[in-house]
């Protein structure tokens, strides 16, 4: 029986204060524009048959007049509404809708009340069973995966990605997956509390075909010292420049931060979360508990690389004191750059099922599961304090003088080329998303201790 041709279309949906309506250009910095991976991998994983098209609503609208055959919708939380919404649009239109994603792994039930099928986990295994049985009209609700075996990976068309809509299109993977079981987190959820890597010569290989400047879109590229070690020394001659997130155990292995330098690591996001090692504990994150902070900064800085660090509020052993505590720590360290968030127990997380049982999530609107809406009752402070605290910290990091002190304070360690290429960016970026936000006003409202 010969094949049909089919046309499969994925959508990236977006929050309203981001996304493309029609003519309209992209409103979002696109330093926070990464380059679709997981999108990527989708489209990579379809038979040869299937041609796709990838629509991410941060750069363009959805067309809901497509041809297309099949509608598959990727998410996490905070767009679930808006994915529930497009969902129920292309079905009235007679579309079969296909979801996928963090959000419609640990909500299955809720999410297939708007879809035709569910990819449960990861893609790639999922992808060819769905096309097979839709073609064939057994399309079941349900597909789950179990874990990808990373050297089977498909080759990515970048060609599908709109030009210079992100901040890269050099985005790739080694590693997928962690170990730790870190109450807030999804990510290690999503991958079975595994750790995967992805054969070295087949990373190189990849390397060798994108551009000088890479993005490791890895969970924890140093999770596996050993493999880590192994591929940045086959790194090194390629003269790559690379950032991607990793946790402080960095500055542990000397030869792997010597290394990781020498092969071009220019930028590493690392979640510090807290400097309470109540918190640190309540959040079981003990990979960082009874660590020197200012040490691990110290040293990394020392190796040329940047580093924008990830801070959480709204523990159950945070006060008000937290938010100017953690403000001078950041000052005092020359911190390049920091996502502070409000902590958001997500759906398929130790924490999202604790604080359920404890009837202390206020708000299950997932549209507000964005880190900037405060959705669980906090222990030692109200709401509007966790709130406009955090915006308060934001404020303060991202004013124009402490840009500018920042900066100017960089040059001591880290190259210009880092800095105007990296460091200045991000922080202008984070400046121009808060402000949208609202942190910036919010921030007004909130008087610290001191």
């Amino acid at each position: 029986m010969e094949t049909k041709p089919l046309k499969f279309v994925l959508i990236n949906p977006t929050s309203p204060l981001w996304r493309v309506e029609s003519n309209q250009k992209p409103v979002n910095h696109n330093v926070f524009r990464f380059s679709m991976l997981p999108s990527l991998y989708v489209t990579a994983a379809m038979p040869p048959h299937v041609s796709c098209k990838i629509v991410d609503e941060d750069v363009e609208p959805i067309d809901f007049d497509t041809d297309a055959d099949i509608i598959g919708v990727s998410f996490m939380t905070y767009n679930a509404p808006r994915a529930y919404e497009i969902g129920d649009i292309f079905r009235a239109k007679g579309k079969t809708v296909i979801f996928g994603g963090y959000h419609p792994t640990f909500m299955p039930e809720e999410a297939i009340q708007h879809a035709d099928s569910i990819c449960i986990g990861e893609a790639e295994y999922n992808v060819p069973r769905i096309i097979k049985d839709f073609q064939y009209g057994g399309l079941k609700k349900f597909y789950i995966s179990e874990l990808v075996d990373l050297a089977e990976l498909p080759q990515l068309d970048r060609k599908l990605l709109k030009d210079n809509a992100y901040v890269t299109a050099n985005a790739m993977q080694a590693t997928r997956g962690c170990i730790h079981h870190c109450a807030f987190c999804s990510v290690a959820a999503f991958n079975r509390y595994k750790i995967r890597t992805r054969p070295v010569n087949q990373v190189i290989d990849e390397l060798k075909t994108l551009g000088k400047h890479v993005l490791f879109m890895d969970d924890n590229i140093i999770l596996n010292k050993e493999y880590a070690k192994e591929l940045f020394e086959a790194m090194i001659p390629l003269n790559k420049r690379w950032y991607s997130q990793c946790g402080i155990g960095m500055a542990a292995d000397d030869q792997l931060l010597e290394l990781a330098a020498r092969s071009g690591c220019r930028g590493l996001f690392i979640g510090f979360e807290s400097l309470s090692e109540q918190t640190l504990e309540a959040y079981h994150k003990h990979t960082n508990r009874k660590k020197d902070y200012k040490e691990i900064v110290r040293k990394i800085h020392h190796a040329g690389v940047s580093i924008c660090s990830g801070f959480l509020f709204g523990s159950d052993q945070d006060g008000p004191d937290v938010f100017e505590n953690t403000l001078d720590f950041l000052m005092e360290v020359n911190m390049d750059a920091l996502q502070s968030t409000r902590l958001t127990p997500f759906p398929g997380t130790p924490l999202f099922e604790e604080y359920d049982k404890d009837n202390r999530i206020i708000d299950k609107d997932w549209s507000h599961y964005d880190f900037f809406h405060v959705v669980h009752q906090p222990k030692l402070m109200d709401i509007k304090t966790l709130d406009r605290g955090t915006a308060w910290v934001q404020k303060q990091f991202y004013s124009y003088p402490n840009i500018s002190r920042r900066v100017a304070r960089a040059f001591s360690y880290l190259s210009a080329e880092t800095i105007f290429k990296a460091m200045l960016p991000l922080n202008l970026g984070w400046r121009f998303k808060l402000s949208n936000y609202g942190a910036f006003e919010l921030g007004k409202n909130f008087q610290p201790a001191h």
